[in-house]
């Protein structure tokens, strides 16, 4: 039996990601960021919808759900503000829920969105670990951490570590879980992956 194909006009864009549950530099040296624009797609009508609309000096970040919501991440550079705005699944609208200066953070560096709950975070290239939104947090990481999961107050980090050359060669990863003070509060042997349905699978 012949696949249906369906044909969607995304205006160029011609690779997309579902929704899971380097520019501030070339900015500030005086080179215009010419932005980008975050497009989703309703399964199955294949429905198109632009939340935020593309505009010079503008930098969207991958979007995350929670609570039949979509929240967007846009950093406007020109008028100095980072932007959280929020697409409602069921009347598909959008709307400014959140804004901050840029002078919050030290730089936009690894600027995400996380949950649950919402939180805006940043993993600088310094090695330190922030919250910027709700809540103010900040440590210093061990090398190699890099931060994917948020569950209430525990901070779920991936750690990778290598040893050995040619035959020796050993790689391996662990998850370590840390509080808002950056205490360690325990660390598992493998990895959690996170399901489409919000579960965690611990992979050891």
């Amino acid at each position: 039996m012949k696949m249906r194909m369906k044909t969607i006009d995304a205006y160029g864009i011609t690779h997309i990601e579902p929704v899971p549950d380097g520019t501030e530099e070339v900015f500030r040296a005086g080179e215009t960021v010419k932005g980008n624009a975050v497009c989703l797609i309703h399964y199955p009508d294949g429905e198109v919808f632009w939340p935020v609309p593309k505009k010079t000096g503008t930098f969207s970040e991958k979007p995350v759900f929670l609570d039949e919501r979509i929240y967007l991440l846009n950093v406007d550079f020109q008028s100095g503000q980072i932007r959280i705005f929020r697409f409602d699944c069921g009347s598909h609208k959008a709307d400014l829920f959140k804004e901050l200066p840029i002078s919050a953070v030290k730089s936009c560096y690894n600027l995400r969105l996380h949950s649950s709950p919402l939180s805006l975070t940043r993993q600088g290239e310094e090695g330190v670990f922030e919250i910027i939104w709700p809540e103010r947090v900040s440590f210093a990481l061990e090398p190699h951490e890099s931060f994917f999961l948020r569950d209430g107050e525990n901070l779920y980090f991936s750690k990778w570590y290598e040893t050995g050359e040619g035959p020796d060669y050993r790689y391996w990863e662990e998850t370590v879980i840390r509080d808002f003070k950056g205490n360690l509060l325990e660390t598992l042997p493998g990895d959690i992956r996170i399901m489409p349905n919000g579960e965690l699978w611990y992979l050891k």
